[in-house]
């Protein structure tokens, strides 16, 4: 099904955005991190995952090289949930209002499992982190949507299960949007950070009410007003902004 999504996803590239999203160096208790501002209802936000042959993108050059193919170019862009050995998303995934995976509402092992996780969704004009099981209540049209977890804020509160005196560092990534679904904001950190310290974040330094967790294994940006393209292991899922090439 994913290859099926792939020339939808890829586009045309009629009626894109000019460059226009800001990335740029950021410290917050005493903790340094890089972040993307971006505009929904300006930027063309997508999520990817594998070409047309079936086989996952895995790094930010295969992509852009994909995108450069039509006359595109990747912008602002970073692993975007967690996925098995195979590479297939763990939870709910989307693409061009396609299902690849469901939704899971359980309780489980790991980050990912730690309730209550969420779901980033992708719609005309807006982007919102939603809770899993709101989310499942509300059961949003979304044209793109990853599921990830752990939440890092719900509703202007971090999640309970945080400890400011936790001693588990990673260098981490997540989203979080506003409550008008008008602002996004990628982030990651450039040092261990804990889930608390990179919580208060996005609940403090940046204001957003909701935000979610993508990773601390594998966490990739590419930012190429930065000159940056982490690379790595690879990648499963990708949420990046298309832009016109040049």
């Amino acid at each position: 099904m994913l290859r099926a999504l792939l020339a939808a996803t890829l586009g045309l590239g009629l009626g894109l955005p000019a460059k226009a999203a800001d990335c740029r160096g950021i410290e917050h208790g005493e903790r340094s991190y890089t972040i993307c501002e971006l505009d929904p209802a300006r930027d063309d936000l997508r999520l990817f995952h594998s070409d047309a042959t079936g086989k996952p993108y895995g790094h930010f050059a295969t992509l852009d090289a994909a995108l450069a193919a039509r006359g595109l170019s990747l912008g602002p862009a970073m692993n975007a949930g967690m996925y098995h050995e195979d590479r297939a998303p763990v939870g709910l995934y989307v693409e061009e209002g396609e299902e690849a995976m469901y939704l899971v509402t359980s309780a489980g092992p790991g980050n990912f499992g730690l309730l209550p996780n969420g779901v980033l969704c992708l719609r005309s004009g807006r982007a919102d982190v939603i809770e899993t099981r709101r989310f499942e209540q509300a059961a949003p049209a979304c044209r793109f949507a990853t599921q990830s977890g752990p939440m890092l804020v719900i509703d202007g509160e971090l999640h309970p299960r945080f400890l400011p005196d936790s001693t588990s560092r990673h260098v981490r990534n997540g989203v979080g949007t506003s409550a008008d679904g008008r602002r996004l904001v990628m982030a990651i950190s450039e040092v261990p950070v804990t889930f608390h310290e990179f919580g208060r974040l996005f609940r403090d330094a940046l204001g957003l009410p909701q935000a979610l967790y993508l990773d601390g294994s594998v966490s990739r940006l590419h930012a190429p007003s930065l000159g940056r393209s982490d690379f790595g292991r690879a990648m499963g899922p990708i949420l990046g902004v298309v832009e016109p090439a040049g």
